[in-house]
């Protein structure tokens, strides 16, 4: 009987392991390979940092500067701060001009995240300027990057004290997902648990932000050394997880939860302040280049302003104009890299002094 063909016998289990300890090693030659191609074009190759310890440093540094801690809100703009195009008054308000000869001692307050704030704009490019050039009324711009909208909710509360004649509140989608976090973009945060159909503010007082090095992932502080993994997350336009140092303490979805629950204290902060609420929807520009992305957006978005209207409280949508602009790129034209550049935040105020004039009549 003739013998069994080679290719019939069993293989050895270490001939097998070997195939696999081969494959793994060429794989991980390639790409050994790859990097220290990249770094050669580049100019990386004899500077080896890590990329995401590099990145959250440097905006860790930013915002330390222009920003101050605090216990109740995480961190609010610090006063008399100035930089190019930036500049803040004695009590951390971004400037918004000259003050009109008919101000009076009610201003419009304007709260809100980085699209109320106006990065990427100089003071009189913000939404709230151009809402005092409009008005011939004191805007005070209480916008601060990164909030999320149970820092706006407070932020409001806490500057109620300047006795404002309108209480206007700007948000973004991502302003929701935010009130899930109890750190976002490195910085701790104030945040709320639901509890017996009503609120409870936790992480209360705020600690201060983290040392960027002391907070990254097993992943992070490997793959965080490679220039080519570094590429490939900024390619694909997933840095917003992978250096954006956030923390999570409620399950997805949850917020949309707790910032209907908001709106109750914004209807209280109307009926003390005596002063008219609008709440301002906005959108990021992925929300004019994604369509599924914007499905979400709007679902959150209207979501928020229905309860907010249940709650006596008058509401803005800017979606169907800005939807609407006419622009060689459509809605894209109203903004910069992130943010509302000038035209977009001209046209914002536009809609907002209108809404805000029929509470006059």
């Amino acid at each position: 009987m003739p013998s069994p063909a080679f290719s019939d016998k069993p293989r050895p289990r270490t001939s097998l392991l070997a195939r696999i300890g081969m494959v793994l090693g060429s794989v991980l030659a390639s790409l050994v390979l790859l990097e220290l191609v990249v770094r050669l074009v580049t100019g990386y190759l004899l500077i080896w940092p890590n990329f995401v310890v590099g990145a959250r440093t440097v905006l860790a540094q930013h915002e330390k500067s222009r920003f101050i801690d605090d216990p109740l809100l995480g961190y609010v703009p610090r006063p008399n701060y100035t930089a190019k195009g930036i500049t803040f008054d004695d009590a951390g308000f971004r400037r918004t001009g000259d003050m009109p000869a008919t101000a009076d001692d009610h201003p419009i307050l304007a709260v809100g995240d980085s699209y109320t704030y106006g990065d990427e704009v100089s003071d009189r490019e913000a939404w709230p300027a151009h809402l005092q050039a409009l008005t011939g009324r004191r805007v005070l711009n209480g916008g601060v990057s990164g909030y999320g909208f149970d820092q706006i909710v407070l932020r409001a509360e806490a500057a109620s004290v300047y006795h404002p004649s309108a209480i206007v509140i700007g948000f973004i989608a991502d302003d929701i997902h935010r009130t899930e976090m109890r750190r976002v973009w490195g910085a701790e945060k104030p945040y709320f648990d639901l509890q017996g159909g009503g609120l409870v503010l936790r992480n209360i007082p705020v600690p201060p932000r983290p040392d960027p090095r002391t907070t990254l992932t097993i992943w992070q502080r490997t793959l965080g050394y490679s220039l080519v993994f570094d590429l490939l997350q900024r390619r694909l336009n997933l840095l917003y997880n992978w250096i954006g140092d956030h923390v999570r303490v409620h399950p997805a979805g949850e917020g949309e939860q707790i910032a209907c629950r908001l709106t109750w204290r914004l209807q209280e902060l109307q009926r003390i302040t005596n002063a008219p609420v609008l709440v301002v929807a906005q959108y990021d520009p992925f929300v004019w280049q994604d369509p599924d992305f914007a499905a979400t957006q709007l679902r959150m978005t209207r979501g928020l302003l229905a309860c907010a209207r249940e709650r006596g409280l008058d509401v803005l949508d800017t979606y169907d104009v800005l939807a609407g602009w006419s622009g060689k790129n459509g809605p894209r034209d109203l903004y910069g890299h992130w943010h509302m550049n000038d035209r977009g935040n001209a046209l914002t105020a536009k809609l907002v002094a209108e809404r805000l004039a029929k509470h006059e009549r």
